[in-house]
């Protein structure tokens, strides 16, 4: 198969800045279609780029290979499960669903269709920062490391698109740049065995979590930092000193290499590391997370 015909699900400012522009410019893709909640946007996001809007998302699964998301976490989860069940290979959004049962079901939904999948965790197809990790994941024997992800997304005065996304102001930092946070932890020291949680100002959350690999970590995560303040950093420690990942610029060309992920997957069979069950695993993670800060343990 030299062109993989993906459609898309989502009409908002990730699928408009993100995903549409960099579906229609992949060589090695077909940009089959649009669906959206909003019929409307979905018409226009599809004119924008020369392709056809879908009103009945089972029939854009008809028309294609694989499907790319760009919806809040819990629609996302029901209709990657029907997608998967349509044959299509699947590039999700992260996190992938809030509740564990939602991640678990997009993974076996995948797993008994025998589809690829990449969950498109931003720093994990970042140019600069994967090529980081893969390094410092070699070098191991990390002692303890610390990340933190503070956004101004909806500190006053802030003109972001996404302030107006309903999930995120119900849910927070942690779901929606903790996924990153974790998403570059794991692989440096190995899975979350225990987690620790507590809330900082407005939505921050701190936590504090313990790894297969002995080694300890933290996470600062927040969308409501003063402007000034906002910033993301990774630092690991260790016998090999002290180590931070550098910063990248943008996310057209990440996602765009998370549709080369997904195309390798697809052409070879394997499993790419950050595939649905990778992100079911940050849903349980985050989970457990929500609830030790729902019971103040």
């Amino acid at each position: 198969m030299t062109q993989l015909r993906i459609g898309l699900l989502g009409t908002g400012p990730w699928a408009v800045a993100t995903h549409a522009p960099a579906l229609a410019a992949h060589p090695s893709v077909t940009f089959s279609g649009v669906w959206g909640r909003r019929p409307e946007a979905a018409a226009e996001l599809a004119a924008a780029h020369s392709t056809t809007a879908y009103d009945d998302v089972d029939a854009l699964f008809a028309a294609s290979d694989a499907i790319a998301f760009a919806l809040p976490p819990d629609i996302q989860a029901p209709l990657a499960v029907r997608a998967a069940a349509a044959g299509c290979h699947l590039l999700l959004d992260k996190p992938v669903a809030t509740t564990a049962d939602g991640a678990r079901a997009v993974a076996d939904a995948a797993e008994k269709a025998a589809v690829a999948s990449v969950v498109f965790c931003t720093l994990r197809f970042a140019s600069g920062p994967v090529e980081w990790i893969e390094r410092q994941a070699a070098a191991g024997d990390w002692f303890t490391a610390s990340a933190q992800w503070l956004g101004a997304l909806f500190s006053p005065g802030s003109d972001s698109p996404f302030a107006a996304s309903p999930w995120r102001k119900e849910k927070g930092g942690l779901w929606d740049v903790g996924p990153h946070a974790l998403s570059v932890l794991l692989p440096l020291l190995g899975d979350v065995t225990r987690v620790t949680a507590a809330p900082g100002p407005a939505d921050t959350v701190h936590l504090v979590l313990r790894h297969t690999s002995g080694a300890s970590s933290t996470a600062t995560l927040g969308l409501s930092a003063p402007p000034a303040a906002a910033g993301m950093r990774v630092e690991l420690r260790g016998e090999q000193g002290v180590v931070t990942m550098p910063e990248w610029d943008g996310a057209r060309e990440p996602f765009a290499a998370a549709v080369d992920a997904l195309l390798e997957s697809v052409r070879t069979g394997q499993p790419h590391p950050c595939d649905a069950r990778f992100g079911q695993r940050l849903t349980e993670i985050l989970a457990e997370a929500e609830a030790a800060l729902e019971s103040g343990v």
